[in-house]
């Protein structure tokens, strides 16, 4: 008997002394509360966040990956170093611009099913720079045009630019203000095959991929190696709910801490009224426009995008959403957000704003030959404001004899569909760090989709400032850049190919007990940001 008991007694403190000698981080694994947050789209678009598309894929990335500099969580008006010991900076030599980046030490990889947990150096940034620059291995390599990498020892590299760019261009493009930025697992894309790493990518982030259930939810871990420390959470869930009346219920019934809001007129006020709930609305917001496809008959001809532009009201648009998220926009850039933008009183000044005028928009298309309309297949996006908008822009359309035959799928479908060439009018919403960027991106024919020399978001097939652009580029004064920005939009507005709708900054809903761990002002990553400071509080 004693001895059946002695063994008991030994059992019991065996099992307390090995449950008391886990690693710390296994405890807090277990202990830690999993956030579980709702998003307003089916899918993610790409696990690899090189190719990284929809605000969906941004949201995920931002918390599996880490880049060289990045944005400060919560606020676009500072740069801090990210993986980078500090923000790089740069000497020329033989007129070349070279930019010396030295790396923090201990800072790893997440371990995933073909690589053990290892130590990031500078071979990794340079495969993953060098990826990001492949236009087969990714969708942003016009950004690193141009570069080249070169290894100076385990924790130092340098980027060298043939032609020297500012501060302004360069930091933003190893930053995590775009897919490309971001550096991924050389050794997991080794090991396992580039296919593997699509199915289970592997980053240095707070938080660590454990498995995506496609139009269900994408699942993260805490990653207790973390370089900035352990998660307070335990992990995060994503989940897909795109519609909003289902993530709002989601949200009542204590299913989800956090959703993405929407801009519906008295959303805002409808949630602010449950008990125990925060509204946050912050920015900078998204530039919104619809994109008029010259490659696509007959919107080859201006007098038939003059015609569609004319047939549109901006109030009806800017109506679909509530008064506390939007405000109207005249010029291709907004002024509210970027040096370069043309305020709305130029832009009504100059004669650019052309408001709605049926007759106009009629006797436009009668002399184009289209005097019984004609008909088109769009694509719209499922999401609200994207659907909303097309819907408008049919049921507008309409007014004027063209019919629209409208096709609502995933926001992930879209991104395809209009990177495929196959919308004659295309609904954008961005907000891009530096002026160049923005309307490069958008209006250089290098940035064409399909078929120009690196392909992006040039929707229109816009050929017509690519010198403005070009010298904008290269001028160093910032007064004079931000004049050839003007005349560049002036001359996109005259030719009417694109139709500037609204500034829609972001809202969500959540839980008052659910605390960021950081001021929250502006982010460029499409929802508030979870980090490794981020918690439930005692309210």
């Amino acid at each position: 008997m004693k001895r059946g008991l002695f063994f008991l007694f030994a059992g019991v403190v065996c099992f307390l002394f090995t449950w008391v000698a886990q690693p710390w981080s296994t405890v807090m694994e277990t202990r830690a509360q999993v956030l579980k947050f709702a998003v307003h789209t089916s899918a993610i678009g790409h696990l690899d966040p090189h190719f990284a598309k929809g605000s969906q894929d941004f949201t995920y990335a931002d918390m599996v990956f880490n880049s060289l500099v990045r944005y400060v969580p919560g606020d676009l008006s500072r740069f801090e170093p990210d993986i980078a010991a500090s923000i790089p900076t740069f000497y020329i030599k033989n007129n070349r611009q070279i930019w010396t980046i030295h790396l923090k030490k201990g800072i790893f990889f997440h371990p995933g099913p073909f690589n053990p947990a290892y130590e990031l150096t500078a071979d990794d940034v340079i495969f993953s720079l060098k990826k990001a620059a492949d236009p087969d291995r990714s969708g942003i390599a016009g950004e690193y045009s141009g570069m080249v990498f070169e290894k100076r020892d385990d924790y130092t590299l340098e980027i060298i630019l043939e032609k020297p760019v500012s501060p302004l261009f360069f930091l933003p493009s190893i930053s995590n203000q775009s897919g490309g930025g971001y550096i991924v697992s050389k050794k997991a894309i080794q090991a396992g095959g580039y296919d593997a790493f699509t199915r289970h990518p592997v980053g240095t982030g707070p938080f660590m991929f454990d498995r995506y259930v496609p139009e269900e939810k994408c699942v993260l871990k805490a990653h207790s190696a973390y370089f900035r420390g352990t998660p307070q959470l335990g992990g995060i869930e994503m989940y897909f709910i795109p519609d909003n009346d289902d993530r709002e219920a989601a949200f009542t019934k204590g299913d989800m801490d956090l959703i993405l809001g929407v801009g519906d007129p008295g959303w805002i006020r409808t949630m602010e009224k449950l008990p125990k709930t925060c509204i946050d609305v912050f920015g900078p917001g998204y530039t919104g426009m619809f994109h008029l496809n010259t490659s696509i008959k007959p919107l080859d001809d201006i007098r038939v995008r003059k015609a569609i532009i004319r047939a549109l009201d901006r109030d009806l648009f800017l109506a679909a959403s509530t008064k506390r998220l939007v405000t109207p926009v005249l010029s291709p850039m907004s002024a509210g957000f970027l040096p370069g933008g043309i305020e709305n009183e130029k832009v009504a000044a100059l004669g650019l704003n052309r408001k709605k005028n049926i007759p106009l928009a009629k006797l436009l298309l009668a002399d184009a030959g289209f005097a019984d309309g004609f008909c088109l297949t769009l694509y719209g996006s499922e999401k609200r404001l994207f659907k909303t908008s097309y819907e408008i822009l049919q049921q507008t359309l309409a007014d004027i004899g063209i019919t629209v035959d409208l096709k609502i799928v995933s926001h992930s479908q879209y991104h395809q569909l209009i990177r495929r060439n196959k919308n004659a009018i295309v609904l954008y919403f961005t907000l891009r760090p530096n002026a160049d960027n923005y309307l490069r991106g958008y209006f250089h024919s290098d940035a064409i989709v399909e078929t120009g020399k690196t392909p992006h978001t040039n929707f229109s097939h816009c050929t017509v400032v690519d010198k403005l652009l070009d010298d904008a580029r290269d001028e160093i004064d910032p007064k004079k850049q931000i004049r050839l920005w003007e005349q560049a939009q002036i001359r996109i507005l005259h030719d009417a190919l694109v139709f500037p709708i609204l500034d829609i900054k972001y809202c969500v809903a959540r839980r008052a007990n659910l605390d960021y761990g950081h001021d929250l002002i502006t982010t460029l990553a499409g929802y508030p940001q979870f980090d490794e400071r981020t918690s439930f509080v005692t309210p």
